[in-house]
């Protein structure tokens, strides 16, 4: 059967783009070679974040999609009902905090500059801060309070978009591998060849996350997309003694890095399960999954900085995951300029859950010519920053594959 749209990639963000799809009317199909939620979105936070943008496009594509996550919790409790997860959806606020007279004088810059585009940033001094958060360290200096921050439960949320998409008519196949593409007459992307078949459509959204530039290669295009390796700890549930999502001041500094060498910064939370999630490192090392016990080591000891009654907490496991990364920090949402009928839904790095709905409905408003909810400009595959940060990303391999 023929589709309107094929996404590949059944993670957060492909699933946000077969719900805004199918809700429009769009005949969709999702693929997946593995299961559903299993990559990326498995191995995040679940961060729905603005503290952590500056001004500029991805912090104004963030502030409407926490607007669209408030909304979506309550449409996708009452469309699936009380017997699906919960998507654990928590507008807990978020503390960046920092030790250092330097470190407070860059942090209140960076807030004001954010207040500037609409971003409810509150500086608090040490004590405001303590009381915010009572075991906090005692060389905390000041912080910024950020009431818009909030989180959701990554896997729950995905697979409830998935749902919503199945809902309306959306088709998710997992196990199933874009191996090429089908191309029409005039060399346009007419479908993919799977390792289950030819599937036609009229258009081919690549949402594979970190996996995006191996998927796009195999249907005759490039993207920048690389893989960006992060690690969080998790400790034994207790009683819930920490009220936001806490970190330090570096942690914006790490997200913007363009260095491969190992970034890492305390970034503190809660669960509702009673757990602490300690985060977070970021390294280019391809996709290297083996466990590196001195990254660990130096999360921990950050984390430990801000919170130290974690040094006499017990570690229950740990687990590490990739995030797409893209050279100019900005995901490409829209259409290949190389090849027709490929689209792009990738490379938010570790804003993929924050940033999902927003990138559905941008997907959707561009494929089926309606109103965006917000520019598509910045995200443009064919940008000029991202062109002169990666010359040659959207120029077709030499060799084009063909089925």
């Amino acid at each position: 059967m023929a589709a309107d749209v094929v996404i590949v990639g059944a993670g957060i963000v492909g699933a946000a783009c077969a719900r805004a799809l199918a809700r429009a009317g769009a005949r969709v199909v999702v693929l997946d070679r593995g299961a559903a939620a299993a990559g990326t979105s498995a191995h995040g936070e679940g961060n729905l974040l603005v503290s952590d943008k500056g001004p500029g496009p991805e912090l104004e594509l963030a502030k409407v999609s926490l607007r669209r996550w408030a909304a979506l919790a309550d449409e996708l409790a009452g469309e699936l009902g009380p017997r699906f997860p919960s998507i654990e959806h928590d507008a807990k606020g978020g503390l960046v905090v920092v030790t250092s007279a330097d470190g407070l004088t860059g942090l209140r810059r960076f807030a004001a500059a954010q207040r500037a585009s609409g971003v409810e940033a509150v500086e608090v001094g040490a004590d405001r801060a303590r009381e915010l958060e009572p075991d906090l360290a005692p060389g905390v200096l000041g912080a910024v309070h950020y009431p818009q921050d909030a989180q959701v439960q990554p896997v729950a949320a995905a697979e409830a978009l998935l749902a919503s998409a199945r809902r309306a008519g959306a088709d998710v196949r997992t196990g199933v591998e874009v191996t090429g593409p089908l191309l029409g007459a005039d060399g346009e992307l007419a479908g993919v060849a799977t390792s289950r078949g030819e599937i036609p459509a009229g258009a081919v959204v690549v949402a594979a996350g970190p996996w995006s530039g191996e998927v796009a290669e195999r249907l005759g295009s490039r993207i920048a997309v690389r893989p960006r390796r992060g690690m969080v700890l998790v400790t034994s549930p207790m009683p819930q003694r920490i009220r936001h999502k806490v970190y330090d001041g570096d942690y914006f500094a790490a997200t913007q890095s363009a260095g491969a060498e190992l970034q890492t910064s305390a970034v503190v939370e809660s669960t509702r399960g009673g757990t602490v999630l300690i985060g977070s490192s970021r390294e280019q090392v391809g996709f290297d999954d083996r466990l590196r016990t001195e990254v660990l080591a130096q999360m921990a000891r950050r984390a430990v900085a801000v919170f130290p009654f974690l040094a006499r907490t017990n570690v229950m496991r740990s687990y590490l995951g990739f995030r797409p990364y893209m050279p100019d920090h900005l995901p490409v949402i829209g259409p290949d300029p190389v090849r027709a009928g490929l689209w792009f839904a990738t490379g938010h790095e570790g804003a993929g859950v924050g940033l999902a709905p927003t990138t559905g409905d941008l997907v959707a408003a561009q494929l089926l010519g309606l109103e965006p909810p917000t520019d598509p400009r910045p995200f443009a595959a064919d940008r000029p920053s991202l062109v002169e940060a990666e010359p040659g990303a959207t120029r077709p391999p030499a060799q084009e594959v063909r089925s």
